[in-house]
């Protein structure tokens, strides 16, 4: 029986950490900061228990800060070029390197790594970590690369913009001027000749505040300021380079990749190098943030991604309707675009870049996002992701640091996350510190997700929506509700979603066509079993009567029928 995929994303320096208050633009000494030591049996037990298959430890590769690590070999980063006291993940410094924030003994931080593995594994979970294959720190030098390795940019030739074989991207003749201060309290300012290109694929030495200016963009042979002419004859150095990189944490254990912003790197580097590393680990899954829906399946299918981001489709529409700019119809669209490769895409409602549903700037409540997650989870065979504190209503309105008061969970700054700091309860999990509706929302997450893996038309069966057939229906509130089923064997669920703020009296029709389709018998009447609450109902089961059923507000049904 194969799982279907179900991901707890977990910001890794965030999740141990019990400080509290915090002060904004802290440092590690006055905020505190967690540790791979915080992932112990009970925690991993309790993420497994929400029917969560795979760990996203977000963060885990060494990447620049401004705390000074410089005792244990690892050279300091400049301030003007370090967004936040704790700096970006997507920053990378060392690809050979963890980061030492999240290590009890810095000096032991590989180790403690090789140590979370195992005991992920051992909680029977699988570990995906960050690969972010189109940028780098500025100040980027490994200094724990394998003997033998050469760093990226360490035989490049900075007299010319543009060489297949340098790694980076250069101006010659100018320094790096953005336009804000390069000093930021350090004894000099920081300098760089010549400037290289920014991350954001900003070719000028004069990058600004809204600009990925704490990062180099990586040279994949593409030459941007002559037209995108591309030089992939011979292999390019950062090709081989960055393949090399994937290979060493494939030796670790690591099960998957999330790969950032996979889109800025040229297919052709995805074609050539993940056959080679799942020739060497076949069971190693890559999943591509893509938000070009354009290139959705030159990725699949040419760049042998496992899996997408489904960001542009589902997620932006279920936002809308969640917040009321859009109707639940909508919806149909979104499947209906992807039903190709619908196996291979990534379904969430939060993560790292996006705004917590909870939060002021998005639906402002967590119970609006549970007709959400109904849909979103249930729909389909593919992969499920959910962000930590996601199950708890966390509202990411706090005011860290570098990341303002912006609705989202901070990623640069050490900081301590309130519903998990209460949720782990110094490592107990006692659930004592949750409030009511703190524990009802975890436990409505529980059920869903377990779910997906237990119920096996959730889990293998196929898709259904009953849109067309209900969107002319009074009684069926298309705007407000969405519908559809799922089927496999001898079972077969009707699901509908409300994403009113009150309860609907519905009718679903069930077209003739469902029943051809499927090659099932019409009924007169059935017994149909909530999944969400062991609750049975009488229900008309043919294409003559509708299912009449009372929706909660906020909620749905997933009515289970025996054929």
């Amino acid at each position: 029986m194969k799982n279907r995929i179900i991901i707890y994303q977990v910001f890794t320096r965030l999740f141990g950490n019990d400080h509290t208050p915090c002060v904004p633009n802290g440092t590690k000494e006055e905020n505190g900061c967690g540790s791979f030591a915080d992932f112990t049996k009970k925690a991993l037990a309790e993420i497994k228990a929400m029917g969560i298959t795979h760990i996203w430890y977000t963060g885990v590769i060494a990447h620049a800060t401004q705390t000074d690590y410089n005792a244990y070999g690892i050279p300091a980063d400049h301030p003007a070029i370090v967004k936040g006291k704790a700096g970006s993940p997507y920053a990378i410094k060392d690809y050979y390197d963890v980061d030492p924030d999240l290590a009890v003994n810095p000096e032991k931080r590989n180790g403690e790594f090789l140590n979370l593995v195992r005991r992920t594994h051992d909680a029977g979970l699988k570990v995906i970590i960050d690969f972010v294959p189109n940028h780098v720190a500025r100040q980027y030098h490994s200094a724990n690369r394998p003997q033998g390795v050469e760093d990226l940019g360490e035989n490049d030739d900075t007299n010319v913009a543009f060489s297949s074989q340098n790694n980076f991207y250069y101006i010659p003749g100018s320094t790096f001027q953005p336009g804000f201060d390069l000093q930021a309290g350090a004894s000099a300012p920081y300098y760089e000749s010549p400037a290289k290109a920014t991350g954001n694929d900003n070719f000028s030495p004069s990058p600004s505040r809204n600009d990925w200016y704490e990062t180099v963009k990586l040279n994949y042979g593409v030459d941007y300021c002559n037209g995108r002419t591309i030089h992939f004859t011979p292999v390019p150095s950062t090709w081989i380079k960055m393949r090399d990189i994937l290979l060493f944490w494939g030796s670790k254990g690591v099960d998957a990749f999330r790969c950032d912003m996979a889109e800025m790197v040229p297919v052709e580097f995805w074609e050539w190098a993940i056959p080679q590393v799942k020739c060497h680990y076949p069971a190693i899954q890559f999943i591509a943030e893509v938000y070009n829906p354009g290139e959705y399946r030159n990725y699949l299918q040419r760049g042998h991604f496992d899996y997408l981001y489904d960001k542009v489709g589902l997620y932006d529409t279920l936002r809308n309707v969640v917040c009321g700019y859009a109707s639940a119809k909508q919806i149909t669209g979104c499947w209906q675009s992807v039903d190709d490769i619908k196996d291979h895409m990534l379904n969430f409602l939060e993560n790292h870049d996006e705004q917590r549903l909870a939060s002021d700037f998005f639906a402002g409540n967590a119970e609006k996002g549970k007709p959400a997650l109904i849909v979103s989870a249930c729909m389909g065979r593919n992969p499920f992701m959910v962000y930590f504190g996601q199950e708890l209503g966390e509202h990411g309105m706090d005011e860290e640091g570098f990341s303002g008061r912006d609705g989202r969970t901070t990623i640069f700054d050490y900081w301590s996350v309130d519903t998990i700091r209460r949720w782990r309860d110094k490592g107990r999990f006692s659930g004592r510190l949750l409030t009511a509706e703190e524990t009802s929302l975890r436990d409505f997450y529980t059920r869903v997700l377990t779910l997906c893996n237990k119920d096996k038309a959730l889990r293998e069966g196929e898709f259904y929506d009953l849109m067309y057939a209900n969107n002319g229906s009074e009684l069926f509130h298309a705007d407000k509700c969405y519908a559809f089923v799922r089927r496999k064997d001898k079972e077969l669920l009707v699901i509908i979603a409300n994403f009113c703020d009150t309860m609907l009296h519905t009718a679903v029709n069930l077209p003739p066509h469902l029943f051809e389709f499927f090659q099932i018998e019409e009924k007169e009447e059935v017994i149909a079993q909530d999944l969400l609450n062991n609750n049975q109902e009488c229900i008309a089961f043919n294409a003559t009567h509708p299912i009449l059923s009372d929706i909660p507000a906020y909620g749905g049904k997933i009515l289970r029928i025996r054929l």
